[in-house]
């Protein structure tokens, strides 16, 4: 609601909707993740047959009821919302929509009816409630971890990519047509499935030199899972180190940022002032010429 007052009642209501430091707010926040999580298991569940045959009227109701309750919700985050615009066109108000909509649309037009599946879009939205709760930090590590080793995954997997090919060339050599191996691409399909360990088993090697082929390759399989994992742990770890293991003097607790003058949990002053001057006096006698 850009360059509008927001009334008393609005107020209130996005302290709860949307102020998860508020104690309202962090009960609204957990009431609404069991009622999205409880939505999606009637959705899965009723996709099952059996249970649509047997419970498929009761199923509707109670999607009916979620269906409600997400839409009241909906509309009045657009209407507490400081910019309405803003929100409408953000990821997560397109996915609040997403998760609404499919209802509505299959009522009105039944033929519609497979587009009921996009309302498991609902369970993004548990995401958007703990990137504003405490797991923010968290998710910040992971993605600042992910981005730091992406280059060298991505080097890493180019590679693996190229060992595939030239083990599914070495397949199509040896084993041929004449064992199933009809084509190039059908052998490079067998190298990708056996070196990632998953082993459909439609295409199996006959000759012996086939066989140890495809040993290499499993064996190969391992170094593809472990390779990525360590890349990303490594980096994950140096990013963690980034955080000071000092305590704070008031609340004890530690992980601050490196330039972090106060605790985040409490406030208090991590330094003494007095620690702070001496330092920048220490810093200007260094920097002053002999």
């Amino acid at each position: 609601m850009s360059g509008r007052e927001q009334t008393a009642l609005q107020k209130r209501l996005y302290r709860v909707i949307f102020g998860t430091g508020t104690p309202s707010g962090k009960w609204f926040d957990l009431t609404l993740i069991g009622a999205i999580l409880l939505s999606v298991t009637v959705i899965i569940a009723d996709s099952i047959d059996t249970y649509h045959e047997r419970y498929g009227d009761l199923f509707q109701g109670i999607e009916w009821g979620f269906t409600l309750i997400f839409t009241i919700e909906y509309l009045l985050r657009i209407w507490i919302a400081q910019n309405r615009r803003a929100y409408i066109l953000s990821v997560y108000g397109v996915i609040d929509l997403l998760s609404i909509l499919p209802t509505y649309i299959a009522f009105f037009l039944p033929e519609a009816a497979p587009l009921l599946i996009i309302r498991l879009l609902r369970v993004l939205r548990v995401f958007r409630i703990l990137r504003m709760l405490s797991f923010l930090n968290e998710a910040n590590l992971l993605a600042g971890a992910l981005r730091q080793s992406a280059r060298q995954i991505f080097i890493f997997f180019l590679m693996v990519m190229t060992t595939m090919v030239i083990f599914g060339c070495l397949m199509y050599v040896i084993e041929g047509p004449k064992n199933g191996f009809d084509n190039i691409p059908v052998s490079v399909y067998w190298a990708i499935v056996t070196i990632t360990t998953v082993g459909y088993g439609d295409y199996v090697p006959i000759s012996a030199a086939g066989r140890a082929v495809a040993a290499v390759g499993m064996m190969i399989g391992y170094a593809i899972i472990a390779v990525p994992t360590g890349i990303f742990t490594s980096k994950l770890m140096a990013h963690t180190q980034h955080k000071l293991t000092l305590n704070c003097p008031q609340c004890a607790r530690a992980g601050h940022e490196p330039d972090a003058r106060h605790c985040k949990f409490c406030g208090a002053a991590l330094h003494d002032e007095t620690d702070d001057e001496d330092r920048k006096v220490a810093e200007e006698e260094r920097q002053r010429p002999d």
